[in-house]
């Protein structure tokens, strides 16, 4: 079978799904037994690796995936599929393998790891270039800098830049909320409306999604630029208010009813949930690691495995509305592992190992199913025998 028909390598969402769900899986079991002490591994720190490999390895796999299908999409223009798409995949999985081997590939790591970024910059911007699409400019500009975020990884790394690592790891996870924000205020109204099975009408709050991005850039950088907490705090309650209200107008009691919309929508809770944390570390003793694992496992993890499960029954001609039966239990192993690693540590801190270690084991229960649930989804032909 030729490369460009072998169905793994025919839309971007089908290689990079099932990438990122595997990696998911054995990227938490590595981290798992680095923190209970049984293996030291990798080309830096093992702390700083699974920061690096949640947002740069796993999320921008993801990212990679629906960006490479949902741009044809909008521009009636093509990106890589067939050999160039298994290339783009290898140098991506290459850049893993790399990076979790021996100190001295780190410089190997991050040649293939920006020139991953790079190429799927390229990849994604052609497209959008070449129709004049400048309404796409924002998440241009995020892929950019989530290039130049993990440029700064490497060279805090190497020792060239120390202050590049937090920039980083937490300005990558700021990014990647600004993306999910961003692609929620476009898609929650519609795909509420017309995913609850009753008769319903949601729409955006006039105004909401630009001063969600207004408001997050000024979080953004009185959080990385180290101004006084007490500044992104004022930010971080500010966004409370604005994403309460954008939540309470999508809210509908029918979607309770269809995992891909309750995946979804908790996403954007857990991402509320993180603005409380910050607003309150602001003033009162409240770990900033816990906002931000609400931001990582909660907003990003819930977002992208709820928009993995639907772009891949909806890009394989399936029906978004019957999910396998295996996705609720999935995502609801990942709520479970969100309130583990959030809301356990902030109610009794003596028992934080044990959190820690219950979220992991819940992470990887839950994209596991995925795994075993959509593989056969990602490799096999759309079931209405078109393309894609």
């Amino acid at each position: 079978m030729n490369a460009p028909t072998f169905p793994l390598l025919r839309l971007g969402f089908r290689a990079f799904f099932l990438a990122a769900g595997t990696w998911a899986v054995f990227a938490m079991l590595a981290w798992a037994a680095a923190w209970s002490g049984r293996w030291q591994f990798g080309a830096v720190p093992v702390m700083a690796w699974h920061a690096h490999e949640m947002i740069y390895g796993y999320a921008l796999a993801v990212v990679a995936g629906f960006l490479l299908t949902a741009v044809p999409n909008w521009t009636g223009r093509p990106t890589p599929r067939g050999p160039g798409l298994a290339a783009l995949a290898a140098l991506w999985l290459a850049a893993r393998l790399a990076l979790a081997s021996v100190p001295d590939a780190l410089v190997v790591a991050a040649v293939l790891d920006i020139a991953f970024d790079v190429l799927l910059l390229v990849a994604v911007a052609r497209p959008i270039v070449a129709v004049r699409q400048w309404r796409q400019a924002g998440i241009l500009a995020k892929l950019l800098l989530l290039g130049g975020g993990n440029l700064s990884f490497y060279l805090a790394a190497g020792g060239i830049w120390p202050a590049g690592q937090t920039l980083a790891l937490h300005g990558g996870v700021f990014l990647l909320v600004a993306l999910i924000l961003t692609i929620a205020g476009r898609v929650m109204p519609g795909f509420i409306s017309r995913g609850v099975r009753t008769a319903v009408t949601v729409v955006e709050p006039r105004g909401a999604t630009g001063l969600t991005l207004v408001l997050f850039l000024a979080f953004f950088v009185a959080e990385l630029a180290g101004a006084d907490p007490r500044l992104a705090g004022l930010c971080a309650a500010a966004l409370v208010l604005v994403t309460t209200r954008r939540l309470a107008a999508w809210h509908t009691r029918a979607l309770w009813r269809e995992p891909l919309l309750w995946g979804l929508y908790l996403a954007v809770v857990a991402i509320d949930a993180g603005f409380l944390l910050y607003a309150l570390a602001g003033w009162f003793d409240v770990p900033r690691s816990l906002a931000l694992h609400a931001f990582a496992a909660g907003g990003i993890g819930l977002a992208t495995l709820a928009m993995m499960a639907r772009v891949a029954l909806g890009h394989t001609g399936r029906d978004i509305r019957t999910p396998p039966r295996a996705l609720a239990p999935a995502l609801g192993l990942l709520v479970l592992a969100v309130l583990a690693r959030v809301v356990l540590p902030l109610a009794a801190p003596m028992h934080y190992a044990i959190a820690i270690e219950l979220a992991q084991g819940l992470w990887i229960a839950a994209f596991a199913i995925f795994v075993f649930t959509y593989a056969p989804i990602l490799w096999q032909p759309r079931v209405d025998g078109r393309d894609g």
